[in-house]
């Protein structure tokens, strides 16, 4: 299958669809135990060897929305993580989590209303999601956060994102960020986080787009 393509693999109960657009091969779903996905099988997804629960479990372990599911009686439909959290991945993307709404986001792209991998290194040619140029380029962030922010009140509710042009990934709504480590770093409802790779004070934008001459649609 071609990395630009969307294709669904169709069970009695329940369908899985993959969008290439988005896969940046985790393995989440490779490396889950049983049957539903063996790499070098044809097909290699198949619905109908475990049980609907088990598919909508392996499917919600994708951070990077590129795997959905859609049960035949629409009995079940995927819901929002209960907090909204970016994990500042180990010189990788941001993994975001949560009841997402990215702007100009394509419509088909089902996925990314709950599950994501954003570009921090400033290289995808696939802005905003991750593409993995981060390991072509040799982005170097180990992940740490130095800012804590304000402590929430509540930890769900809609997060906006917003790609602004040859800017930050602009954020509002609640907010908790993980560093590398996992540790909860930084909470908030509002934060504009570097994509351009050249940020002196990672996760965080610092204004170093301009100099760097970042240019989000390249």
């Amino acid at each position: 299958m071609s990395e630009e393509e969307k294709y669904t693999f169709a069970g009695t109960e329940i369908d899985v669809t993959w969008d290439g657009r988005l896969c940046i091969h985790i393995a989440e779903c490779g490396h889950a135990k049983g049957e539903l996905f063996v790499g070098g099988r044809q097909p290699w997804c198949l619905p109908d060897l475990v049980s609907p629960q088990e598919v909508i479990d392996v499917v919600q372990r994708c951070p990077s929305g590129a795997l959905t599911y859609e049960t035949r009686e629409q009995t079940s439909k995927e819901q929002p993580a209960r907090e909204n959290t970016v994990a500042v991945c180990y010189n990788g993307p941001y993994f975001v989590r949560g009841e997402l709404g990215i702007e100009d986001s394509p419509g088909d792209m089902e996925g990314v209303a709950y599950r994501v991998a954003l570009c921090r290194c400033g290289k995808s040619k696939n802005k905003p999601f991750c593409d993995n140029s981060h390991e072509v380029t040799g982005f170097r962030d180990y992940g740490a956060v130095g800012e804590k922010g304000e402590e929430l009140t509540s930890r769900g509710g809609k997060l906006n994102i917003k790609p602004l042009e040859n800017g930050p990934l602009l954020l509002s709504g609640n907010i908790t960020i993980k560093n590398g480590s996992g540790r909860e770093a930084w909470q908030g409802t509002e934060v504009a986080l570097c994509r351009c790779g050249a940020s002196d004070n990672k996760p965080f934008c610092d204004g170093s787009h301009v100099a760097a001459g970042f240019n989000s649609k390249e």
